[in-house]
């Protein structure tokens, strides 16, 4: 069985594209899928380009903004048994950019992006040929889509 707490805040200008509740099924499914079970405490950061561009630069030292960063925790447990798995950040900003305003595909894009950001917490990596096409599985699988729309940085249809 899996127990999720998921603290969601939106710093972003842009509102109306995500539920807690559906990324916390999401959350489920995923970890799930990937044979984790008990409790987990995740969070999520929403946020505009200029916050995400500083985090890029200081953490990754790549200029400029990015869709998604992940920061996993050292191993820890809360005072209630809960897994800490670390914080997920997602530029809406981005998004919306990168969707060109389509208010759907914008929602589903939050989605595969909080997918992404959830494997790498859970040690997925994609910096060769072979971890990317697992992580792309692994990523359609969850959302159940076909593999060639579950990357980010894909071209948008």
């Amino acid at each position: 069985m899996i127990h999720i707490s998921l603290q969601t805040r939106n710093e972003s200008s842009r509102k109306g594209l995500y539920r807690t509740d559906a990324l916390r099924r999401l959350a489920g499914r995923v970890l799930q899928g990937e044979g984790a079970a008990g409790e987990f405490e995740l969070s999520v950061l929403f946020c505009d380009d200029p916050f995400i561009a500083e985090l890029n630069k200081t953490y990754r030292k790549r200029r400029g903004p990015t869709d998604v960063l992940s920061f996993d925790q050292e191993p820890s447990e809360t005072p209630a048994g809960a897994r800490v798995l670390g914080d997920i950040v997602i530029s809406l900003e981005t998004v919306e950019r990168f969707c060109a305003g389509d208010p759907e595909a914008m929602r589903a894009e939050v989605r595969l992006l909080f997918c992404h950001g959830l494997l790498h917490l859970l040690g997925h990596e994609h910096g060769t040929t072979e971890g990317r096409r697992i992580m792309q599985e692994r990523q359609a699988g969850h959302l159940g889509v076909s593999p060639e729309l579950a990357w980010h940085g894909r071209k948008p249809a």
